[in-house]
């Protein structure tokens, strides 16, 4: 009996084990997570988790019967290293388990703050259900003073939920504008923009220079320019690492993340990599990637799971996109922007879209509040229709729904 081991109980593993069973997959599939419990999605832990819309057990992907039924073996426990030449991994606590195949979705884990003061009590991160559960009974306590460090997506997440509970919260980050890694410069604007109105205070191009506390607990966040900003509960949203020392140790490929080919295998052909630990050769960049996204978890996740049950492979090349909710701000990107050289903005009353174009190509879209547009861009992406060029999308009158609708055909 095909033996599968999973390392990982995100959603890219939770998925391979899921969509294994759903294809029909009869061998052992052995699950293996590191934080105890049954798993859970992640990106509501940062809006309606700390907000009290989702309890815990929603969190969940399925309930503890689920996996009894599955006959998916759950192991709470930490992996400490692999024997390739035996197939086995070793679980912390736990006997040997040998595998046919090998799966790392070991995902990645919040960077620490590294400036003096960083290990204050009060200094939050945000990736875990335990980061959340610290930092919700933080939040049940008195009025707070929070600052968030890391204009990202977590961050300003935080942000729009501390001004749902009334706070006042200040977002510094070291870059020129918000979001700068992740979106254009006038989506960028529109957040902030927005963001401001509610209340949110920025710094940027603001470094920290340390924290401050008394009896162990934050009090002041120093900036690079001096300021001395009062603050009693800090969330650090500065990016996260990959999980990859387990491959590494067993003198597996790393940079970036786990290597892996266009089929998410590793150089050993009895171990794979899958989720955002895995770093993969992108075709439309023509260069390596490694994508910390739900998207990209769970259709990497699909696309093992059809390998190993069809024994067919297919190069992964799935349409990436991602989101983020803020407040009232729904912002939904289809595609890569990563060097993009040319932008084409459409506004109006509901909100705004980002055209972003790399050497003439439209590479990716970016939506704030149009659900329509993003789904409209997402299968243009994965389709063979042609893409509209910046004049076509400058017309006036042109809509991205329509455009998908006709074909690939502009009606102006």
């Amino acid at each position: 009996m095909t033996s599968i081991v999973i390392i990982g109980a995100g959603h890219a593993g939770f998925n391979l084990a899921h969509l294994l069973r759903q294809s029909g997959f009869s061998g052992r599939v052995v699950l293996i997570g590191d934080e105890g419990g049954a798993p859970y999605q992640r990106p509501p832990l940062s809006k309606a988790y700390l907000m009290g819309k989702v309890d815990a057990e929603g969190l969940t992907f399925r309930p503890d019967s689920f996996f009894d039924e599955q006959n998916i073996e759950r192991i709470d426990g930490t992996a400490t290293s692999i024997d390739r030449q035996a197939q086995r991994v070793h679980v912390e606590g736990q006997q040997p388990i040998a595998y046919d195949m090998l799966v790392l979705a070991t995902g990645a884990r919040r960077r620490e703050l590294p400036v003096e003061g960083g290990t204050l009590d009060g200094v939050h991160g945000l990736a875990t259900r335990a980061d959340a559960d610290r930092l919700k009974q933080a939040l049940a306590g008195e009025k707070h003073q929070p600052l968030v460090i890391g204009a990202g997506f977590i961050g300003l997440e935080f942000a729009a939920g501390a001004r749902h509970f009334g706070l006042n919260v200040k977002v510094i980050d070291l870059a020129p504008r918000i979001m700068a890694r992740a979106v254009s410069p006038a989506m960028s604007a529109y957040f902030q923009e927005a963001h401001e109105q509610s209340g949110v205070q920025f710094l940027l191009e603001t470094g920290i220079a340390h924290l401050e506390g008394k009896d162990g607990h934050v009090t002041h966040v120093v900036t690079t320019h001096g300021d001395r900003l009062e603050s009693d509960l800090v969330v650090a949203g500065i990016g996260v690492i990959p999980n990859d020392q387990l491959a590494r140790d067993a003198g597996l490929a790393v940079e970036n993340g786990i290597v892996v080919d266009e089929h998410l295998a590793t150089a050993d052909p009895n171990i794979f990599a899958i989720g955002d630990c895995a770093n993969f050769p992108d075709k439309a960049l023509a260069s390596r990637l490694r994508l910390e996204s739900v998207q990209n978890a769970t259709d990497q996740a699909r696309a093992l799971a059809a390998f190993i049950t069809s024994k067919q492979r297919i190069a992964y090349d799935a349409v990436p996109w991602f989101w983020s909710d803020q407040g009232s701000l729904k912002l939904q990107i289809a595609g890569l922007s990563i060097g993009s050289d040319t932008f084409v903005e459409q506004r109006d009353d509901k909100g705004l879209l980002v055209f972003a174009f790399r050497g003439g190509q439209l590479a990716a879209v970016e939506t704030a509040n149009h659900a329509g547009n993003h789904m409209a861009a997402r299968k243009l992406f994965g389709s063979p229709l042609a893409r509209p060029s910046a004049d076509e999308i400058a017309s006036p009158g042109f809509t991205l729904k329509d455009y998908v609708l006709r074909g690939g055909r502009s009606s102006v």
